[in-house]
């Protein structure tokens, strides 16, 4: 335990201290721990085995994340982003105005996959507007907010899912729907809650600066018409059919080109460069740029390299048995699935607001903690679940984490001032808690499949010993 206890601490201190990026620390307390690891007595062979592996098994979530980014490019390119966020903006009156701005930033984070670029683009503009409309800002923030983390945690584009997919061995479209079970009753209470506090707000214009500015723009740059939804109901389709996640991906980043070169009047040269590096579009608002410049290959590179990262780390833990001991000494104290699901709970929170950041605590806890599930004959995806409750939903509500700090700064509300106001954020926590404690909602494994899953254990226990 010596390890993890030390490889926790760097972490700690890395982030915390030094304030250095999360791929460093991970990589440089990944080459401490394969040197401890060589100390005990474990073999380089090994260690380099174990971190293929590791990487081996992230693989096609790399692949995932890769297509994502080429997609959004797309998408921007096509036409399918900016015109559901012209129309989404059409629609907002004072009193439907705290709803309707929640639903807009949940299809711009869904389909772009980014919580932290609908905050920056569409979450601003809806702050603008609220403040021609007599809104209070707080409230706002909170609609923004709700929308913006609901579509982070439920979009297939999003690496946020992706990542706690990957580090939980589940297949990702499984995962996210069980992740609704607890975020989708808290995301309804939401917008329920904003349609009646809304009501009271009769007076007001929509005209506004920041408003028109959007509006105007988007106008000028492309061609608004239906068929540029056309991506989005392809994969839709797919999604429904059940089809593999890439396959969906590539079909959708497709029909998006070809909308692209014949109705936007993009060349075949243009949305090759914007799959590769992004959309990039010039007009007259520096802001709508910041609002459609974004997507694209490259874009998903840094997230591919905190997985390599955080496997660097994982690795040499895992290869030592230190995984195994781990679960050894939590499985003593959680006599039953309902505690134990509790305890990982409370863990990941804990880890998480001490680092601030879930693209570590999701990488160390869920490695360290997914071979707890199939012991208790459940699923992974009960941890992918409580992970993405306790880490993206929780996140912009603590201020010193790097997406709470962010939330603050870029809607101008402390984050204590909307907590009231986006539900969605704590009740979906409190659902999950809910789940762990009476075990309902918890998805059991079959009893073959249990058996299966055991046997696998065993095997890699009995390997990391020898």
């Amino acid at each position: 335990m010596s390890m993890l206890f030390l490889g926790i601490a760097i972490i700690f201190f890395g982030l915390m201290t030094l304030k250095v990026n999360a791929r460093i620390v991970l990589a440089v307390d990944g080459a401490i721990m394969c040197l401890m690891a060589c100390a005990f007595g474990i073999s380089y062979n090994e260690i380099q085995k174990g971190i293929k592996d590791m990487i081996a098994s992230m693989l096609v979530a790399m692949l995932i994340l890769l297509s994502v980014g080429v997609l959004i490019g797309a998408w921007m390119a096509s036409g399918t982003i900016p015109v559901m966020i012209y129309y989404g903006m059409k629609v907002i009156t004072p009193e439907l105005f705290l709803p309707v701005a929640c639903i807009l930033c949940t299809l711009m984070s869904t389909l772009a996959g980014t919580s932290w670029g609908t905050l920056a683009t569409v979450g601003v503009a809806c702050m603008g507007v609220a403040e021609g409309l007599g809104v209070p800002v707080e409230a706002a923030a909170g609609a923004v907010c709700v929308g913006a983390f609901f579509g982070d945690k439920i979009s297939p584009l999003s690496d946020s899912p992706v990542i706690t997919a990957t580090v939980t061995d589940t297949p990702l479209l499984e995962g996210i729907k069980h992740s609704l079970i607890s975020t989708g009753p808290a995301y309804i209470i939401s917008l329920i809650f904003f349609f009646v506090y809304g009501l009271s707000f009769t007076s007001g214009s929509m005209e506004g600066a920041t408003y028109s500015e959007i509006l105007h723009t988007i106008e000028k740059s492309f061609v608004l018409s239906p068929i540029t939804l056309l991506p989005v109901l392809v994969v839709i389709a797919l999604i429904v059919w059940k089809k593999p996640t890439i396959p969906t991906f590539v079909a959708g980043i497709a029909v998006a080109a070809f909308i692209a070169m014949l109705l936007q009047g993009v060349t075949l040269k243009s949305i090759m460069n914007f799959m590769y590096s992004g959309f990039s579009v010039h007009t007259d608002s520096a802001f709508v740029d910041k609002m459609l410049n974004r997507g694209g290959f490259t874009s998903m590179l840094s997230t591919i390299g905190l997985l390599m990262a955080a496997a660097i780390f994982g690795a040499p833990l895992r290869t030592a048995g230190v995984a195994q001991v781990l679960l050894d000494y939590v499985t003593k104290f959680a006599k039953n699935s309902r505690v134990m699901c509790f305890g990982v709970m409370c863990l990941h929170t804990l880890f998480f607001m001490i680092t601030g950041a879930y693209y570590v605590s999701y990488p160390v806890v869920g490695s360290m903690t997914k071979d707890m599930f199939p012991k208790y004959k459940l699923h992974r995806k009960n941890l992918m679940r409580m992970m993405l409750d306790t880490g993206t939903g929780l996140a912009p509500l603590v201020p010193w984490s790097t997406t709470g700090s962010y939330t603050a700064s870029t809607l101008g509300v402390a984050n204590i001032a909307f907590m009231a106001f986006a539900p969605m954020l704590w009740l979906s926590i409190i659902l999950s808690v809910v789940y762990a404690l009476t075990g309902i909602g918890l998805a059991k494994m079959e009893e073959d499949e249990a058996k299966l899953e055991e046997e696998v254990l065993t095997g890699n226990a009995a390997l990391a010993k020898d």
